[in-house]
C-alpha cells in the first residue's frame, strides 16, 4: 500500500498532524486520469455506499405508490445529522410507509450534530432508532423487503435477498466481480463492502453520468436518485457539512463515509473520484476535495470557495489569534 501526505497541520511552524492517504480519479473507460498514492488499495465504502444501497428503492415504484415527496426520498441516501427538519421528514415517512420504528435494525442513538443532541439531553429525551444517521437507509431496506416479498427478519444479513441485490448492483456499477468484493459489517449492522479505490471512483462516475450504465432500469433509477440528492442537499447531511456543500452544485454527486473515505462524481467533466484519508479524519475532507478541484481547474469557483470556508487554511485559537496553518501537500499526477 503506497500512500502520500495529503494534509499537514502546523502550529507555530511545527508539524502537529499529518494526514496520509490516496486519491484516484477515473473516466468512463476506467482509465485513471488523476491519482496520488495506491489506486488499487481495497477500501470500505462505509456510508459512501448509501446511494448504492438506496437503489433498490428507486428500482421500484415505492416513491409514487406511497406518495413520498422528493425531500422524503432523499433520506434513503442520507447520513442525516438529526436536525429538526430531518426528524420531521423521517416522522412523515414513517406515517406513509409500511414500517415501524422498532423494526429498524440500526441502534437507538442521539443525533450526530451537537446542537440537536444537546437539546435532547437537556429535555431528557431518550435515544431513538430514528435519530441514528442510517435511519433513512433502514426504512428503505424494510420498505423494499415488504414490496418485493422478502422477509423483514434478517434484512441486515449478507445472505438476505436484499443484501444480495445490493451486492449485484455494486458489482455492476464498480465492474468488480462479486467474488472479489470484500464484505464486512458496518456501524449500523448491515454489510459494508470494500473494493479497489479505482473501482470505487468508477461507481461515482456512473452515478454522475448514468448514461454509461448499460442496464436501462438501473440507469433510470440512478438518474432519479441523484436528481433528488441535488434537489435536497441539506437532507443528505446538514448545513456546513461537505456533502451538502458539494450537492448544492448541480454538477456534482457526492457522499462520504466513516473513517476518511469520500467519493464524488463530476457530470460535465465525466470523472469520478474516490479518496481515503488513512488517519480516518473527516475534518480534512474539504481541504482535500477543494485542492482536487483546483488542480483539475474546476470551473465553479463558488463551490471551491464554499469548501474552503468549511475548513479555512488558517488555524486560530479560542481568542481568534492565528496559531497555525492547514496545508494540502499532494499533487495529482
Amino acid at each position: 500500500m503506497k500512500s502520500v501526505t495529503l494534509v499537514e497541520e502546523t502550529r507555530a511552524g511545527l508539524v502537529e498532524n499529518v494526514h496520509t492517504g490516496m486519491i484516484t480519479g477515473v473516466n468512463e473507460q476506467l482509465e485513471t486520469v488523476y491519482h496520488a498514492g495506491d489506486m488499487a488499495h481495497y477500501t470500505y465504502y462505509r456510508s459512501a455506499s448509501k446511494p448504492i444501497q438506496a437503489l433498490p428503492v428507486f428500482l421500484t415504484d415505492i416513491i409514487a405508490k406511497y406518495g413520498l415527496t422528493n425531500e422524503e426520498a432523499a433520506l434513503f441516501t442520507a447520513s442525516h445529522r438529526g436536525e429538526s427538519y430531518h426528524i420531521a421528514v423521517l416522522e412523515s415517512m414513517l406515517a406513509k410507509l409500511p414500517v415501524r420504528e422498532h423494526e429498524l435494525y440500526c441502534p437507538a442513538s442521539y443525533p450526530l450534530n451537537n446542537e440537536p443532541k444537546e437539546e435532547m439531553l437537556r429535555e431528557n429525551k431518550e435515544k431513538r432508532r430514528l435519530y441514528h444517521n442510517c435511519a433513512g437507509k433502514h426504512i428503505g431496506f424494510i420498505t423494499v423487503c415488504r414490496e418485493m416479498g422478502f422477509p423483514v427478519e434478517g434484512y441486515w444479513e449478507v445472505d438476505h435477498p436484499l443484501q444480495q441485490q445490493i451486492l449485484n448492483i455494486l458489482s455492476e456499477l464498480s465492474e468488480v466481480p462479486k467474488a472479489d468484493i470484500h464484505i464486512g459489517m458496518d456501524g449500523c449492522g448491515v454489510p459494508v463492502f470494500a473494493i479497489p479505490l479505482k473501482n470505487m471512483a468508477l461507481t461515482y462516475l456512473k452515478l454522475a453520468c448514468p448514461d454509461v450504465i448499460k442496464d436501462a432500469d438501473l440507469r433510470k433509477a440512478v438518474t432519479q436518485m441523484t436528481s433528488i440528492m441535488n434537489e435536497h442537499p441539506r437532507i443528505i447531511a446538514s448545513e456546513n457539512f461537505i456533502c451538502t456543500t458539494l450537492l448544492e452544485d448541480p454538477n456534482i454527486v457526492a457522499k462520504g463515509g466513516a473513517q476518511g473515505v469520500y467519493c464524488f462524481g463530476l457530470k460535465k467533466e465525466r470523472i469520478g473520484f474516490a479518496l481515503k484519508v488513512l488517519t480516518g479524519s473527516e475534518d480534512v475532507w474539504p481541504v482535500v476535495v477543494a485542492s482536487i478541484l483546483e488542480q483539475i481547474n474546476y470551473e465553479n469557483n463558488e463551490t471551491i470557495a464554499r469548501l474552503r470556508a468549511l475548513k479555512p487554511s488558517i488555524v486560530k485559537n479560542d481568542a481568534g489569534i492565528m496559531v497555525g496553518e492547514i496545508k494540502e501537500k499532494f499533487m495529482l499526477i
